[in-house]
């Protein structure tokens, strides 16, 4: 199976090729966000170094989000493009999993974050199973705080990743458990490990009425509910 997985939901732009389990090209930047103008010339330059043509690819995995708006927007619509103009399969994983999936160690709690400002973050909370990372608590957007106090009640190590470094004194001072360190790559998705964890989900079975997993709304739906409360409240992405 061809898979070409993509990643642009954070400040990471991340793509990889795969054949089955091997990766066949790989690449994460961390130097700029101009995602929208270098994701297809890397998708394009990548499939090149591995001597495939965009018609080979089986199936295109992106992680669908939380994270950046933007950054989700562009990988979810560059993906479900490529899934229905060459018929491919379109499977999503979450971007917090996929750091989660980072973490090599049988049995480990992994809490992903992503900061989402005003001491609001995106995380959720993963056990690592035969190589796979398991939900425990939902991804979510909620308070630092209250995410932490969650952890807490599991009373082992757990391993913080993404933006936790951000929360380090918090963290320190609430998770009595000691929690390891962990090398800085293991705060970046790999593409690479997107493809491997999508090649073993189910693909989506509509590809135009798919929507990004953007966990809470954006400032403009925000306020025009605050400016129509009576109004019908059903996701308008969904309706198009």
């Amino acid at each position: 199976m061809k898979i070409l997985a993509i990643d642009t939901s954070n400040r990471p732009l991340s793509v990889a090729v795969l054949d089955d389990t091997t990766v066949l090209a790989a690449i994460t930047v961390t130097v700029h966000q101009k995602h929208a103008e270098y994701l297809l010339p890397e998708i394009e330059r990548l499939l090149a170094m591995a001597a495939l043509k965009p018609g080979d690819l089986d199936r295109v995995v992106v992680a669908a989000g939380p994270g950046s708006y933007t950054g989700i927007r562009i990988a979810v619509t560059t993906a479900k493009t490529l899934a229905a103009t060459l018929d491919l399969d379109l499977v999503t994983v979450s971007s917090l999993a996929t750091l989660a999936a980072n973490v090599p160690v049988e049995g480990a709690l992994v809490a992903p974050i992503f900061d989402a400002r005003n001491q609001n973050v995106f995380a959720g909370l993963y056990r690592i199973k035969a190589g796979m990372p398991v939900p425990v608590i939902a991804d979510a957007h909620v308070n630092i705080t209250t995410f932490l106090t969650a952890v807490t009640e599991y009373a082992e190590p757990v391993w913080f990743l993404g933006d936790a470094a951000h929360f380090d004194d918090l963290i320190n001072t609430t998770v009595s458990a000691a929690t390891p360190v962990v090398s800085p790559w293991m705060n970046l998705p790999q593409a690479a490990t997107i493809g491997l964890l999508g090649q073993q989900l189910s693909p989506v079975t509509d590809v135009d009425r798919f929507v990004p997993n953007y966990l809470r709304l954006t400032q403009a739906e925000a306020e025009w509910r605050a400016k129509n409360p009576n109004e019908d409240t059903e996701s308008y992405v969904e309706k198009i």
